[in-house]
């Protein structure tokens, strides 16, 4: 059996899929590998799990960035509605604004002080055109009223080594990813996108309260499998996810890296997927982002 990890290695997506397949390995009896498809802003390892076989041995380690991909590319080689199924949210993870130490810049106001000071000059990273990542550094452009440059990678991990080099300001990444690099102090965390403070970085505002008042967008991470998988296997992985999401040690190996362990039914997830899309094209539109 194998997670498709639709990122390079080392971002969240790529640890909460290897935190599930060592647990569900132990569950099922068998090896679970995790194989890495990325690029196009995760799509291309959507497309490669819509157009596997439905037998319930390929899962998709789905992520808010796939309710988005609808509402920002022109054209997909598949349909999320059509041609993959929900099975289940495994956790919710807090997006957060962080910048290089070096950066003088100590808070929300005065990172958009100096992008104002300098238009056009700062720039940040995301993990692909249209993800969730994008968005959030266009809606902060628009209600900062800041011109930030957009600068996309096919991972955050490679976004992180960048703006640690220097070629890229900041960046709106999710807490597993960036806080290893936020507790060695090299970078800064200057907010978080969620409408409420994480857990994990209690003393980091939210960027409501930062100034930009109703700012609130997180990252979900969950199973998703190929359409026509048997309804009997959907409720297996569902059951066993949910199963491994109960043990005591994973939550607690979740909370400790910022994620918000879930576990929801396949409807619940699929109602999740279908609204986000609809937010997240309005605010597609708004922003005047359409990929092909």
């Amino acid at each position: 059996m194998k997670i498709v990890v639709p990122s390079p290695p080392g971002g969240s997506t790529d640890q909460l899929a290897r935190l599930m397949a060592t647990r569900l390995q132990e569950i099922w009896g068998q090896t679970v590998l995790v194989e890495y498809r990325p690029g196009a802003g995760l799509t291309l390892g959507a497309d490669f799990v819509a157009k596997s076989p439905p037998d319930g041995y390929t899962i998709l380690m789905a992520a808010v960035h796939h309710s988005i991909a609808p509402a920002v590319y022109r054209k997909l080689p598949y349909n999320i509605a059509k041609d993959l199924l929900p099975v289940t949210t495994l956790a919710i993870v807090p997006n957060v604004l962080i910048v290089p130490a070096s950066l003088p810049a100590n808070n929300v106001q005065e990172l958009i002080a100096l992008a104002k000071a300098r238009p056009g000059a700062l720039s940040y990273g995301s993990t692909g055109a249209g993800t969730a990542h994008h968005l959030i550094g266009e809606q902060f452009n628009e209600m900062a009223g800041t011109d930030i440059l957009h600068v996309a990678y096919k991972g955050s991990a490679p976004a992180i080594t960048d703006m640690l080099g220097g070629q890229i300001t900041m960046m709106f990444d999710t807490i597993p990813s960036c806080l290893p690099f936020i507790k060695a102090g090299r970078v800064k965390a200057l907010a978080v996108a969620t409408a409420k403070r994480s857990a994990t970085l209690p003393e980091v505002p939210t960027l409501s309260e930062a100034g930009l008042a109703g700012f609130d967008i997180a990252t979900w991470f969950g199973f998703m499998v190929p359409a026509g998988t048997p309804a009997s296997v959907v409720e297996k992985i569902n059951r066993d996810a949910l199963r491994v999401l109960g043990q005591p040690e994973t939550r607690a190996q979740l909370l400790a890296i910022g994620a918000d362990p879930v576990g929801d039914t396949p409807a619940q997830m699929g109602e999740r997927i279908s609204s986000e899309t609809l937010k997240f094209k309005a605010l597609a539109a708004k922003a005047n982002l359409s990929l092909d």
